[in-house]
């Protein structure tokens, strides 16, 4: 929400009881070592034999914050963690939207927890759908943008279309933009894009997020990065639930980025199995459309997509039907596996097709 002068006022654009918020304190915010009898823990130590994990988790996670601030070239109050993408997803439209009133902007097709978050939370959903090329229509968005509209969710690299978004229509439309802009850069690090994190100073009311789910490969331990100004993090934090990250998570994290080899390693990998998937891929009769792709999947335009979805199922072979969404017609979403897998893959789609 911006004042009179055009600056951007945080506090305006809060919902009112969050702003006022005693957020609950628990045991660890207090003390984290010495003799603890404060948090009714199980002082004889945990049912799987490590000591260690009878103890509740640091409701902040300062290590892990600081490395991966370090990392992102941010600051640690900068650096919000959750539970995977989808939880800051949720704690911002808690934040900043009033449920049965304010209303979020998302630019389909793109992921689908935006709108469902906001359903779970009785809060309307305006729609500006990409331009059939998937770029951004910023006068769609501008045409749907008031006082009621407080975050707008872009994807860059987007899900499930795999292109970047025009950075300078992003930049230009956070300027104009009442509320937050949220831009989830899942895929980043698979794209040959800038992160908007170099933006995060210029603009006080642009939130990005990432993951490790997948450059890093850590799907299962459910962590999600929240990037944005000290404010909305420290707000962020004060709404949370007291200990979302745990131990074992936060630990596996770590070693992640303390050793990004293996990570840069499976980037590589990756963008030649692209190159040579969608090569592939193009040949084949019935194959209409590789579109480019900036993420670790591609979507194509195939001839009778969800009957090749189906068929491709019951070889074992299982992709994405995303032909039900705008723009997206006859479009399977397929993730760049393994060499050995997207042979198999090639292979069944030429049986099925050809």
């Amino acid at each position: 929400m911006q004042t009179a002068d055009g600056s951007f006022d945080l506090k305006r654009l809060i919902r009112p009881n969050i702003l006022g918020l005693t957020p609950y304190r628990s045991a660890r915010d207090d003390f984290k070592s010495g003799l603890l009898l404060d948090a009714n823990e199980n002082s004889f130590g945990s049912a799987l034999g490590d000591h260690e994990l009878n103890r509740y988790p640091d409701p902040r996670q300062e290590k892990l914050r600081s490395l991966v601030a370090t990392f992102r070239n941010v600051q640690p109050d900068q650096v919000f963690l959750g539970v995977g993408s989808d939880e800051p997803i949720d704690l911002l439209i808690r934040i900043f939207c009033r449920p049965g009133s304010d209303r979020i902007i998302i630019t389909p097709p793109t992921y689908g927890m935006y709108k469902v978050s906001a359903n779970i939370n009785d809060v309307g959903v305006d729609e500006a759908p990409l331009n059939p090329d998937f770029s951004i229509d910023a006068d769609n968005i501008r045409s749907r943008s008031g006082d009621l509209q407080k975050i707008l969710f872009l994807c860059s690299p987007n899900n499930p279309t795999a292109n970047n978004l025009d950075r300078s229509r992003i930049t230009e439309i956070i300027t104009s933009f009442k509320g937050i802009v949220v831009v989830d850069e899942a895929y980043i690090d698979f794209s040959s894009a800038e992160s908007m994190l170099t933006e995060l100073n210029r603009f006080p009311n642009l939130v990005v997020l990432q993951t490790m789910s997948k450059s890093f490969g850590l799907a299962a331990i459910r962590l999600g990065m929240a990037f944005a100004s000290s404010g909305i993090i420290d707000i962020m934090n004060r709404v949370k639930a007291p200990y979302n990250v745990n131990n074992l998570t936060a630990a596996a994290a770590i070693e992640a980025i303390k050793d990004v080899g293996v990570m840069k390693r499976h980037i590589r990998d990756i963008h030649n199995e692209r190159i040579r998937l969608a090569g592939e891929l193009v040949l084949i009769t019935g194959v209409q459309k590789i579109f480019p792709s900036d993420a670790n999947f591609l979507l194509v335009r195939i001839n009778n997509a969800q009957d090749v979805y189906r068929r491709l199922a019951g070889m074992g072979i299982i992709v994405r039907y995303r032909g039900d969404q705008i723009h997206c017609d006859n479009c399977l979403r397929i993730t760049v596996g393994t060499p050995d897998e997207n042979s198999r893959l090639i292979s069944a789609l030429k049986e099925v097709l050809e």
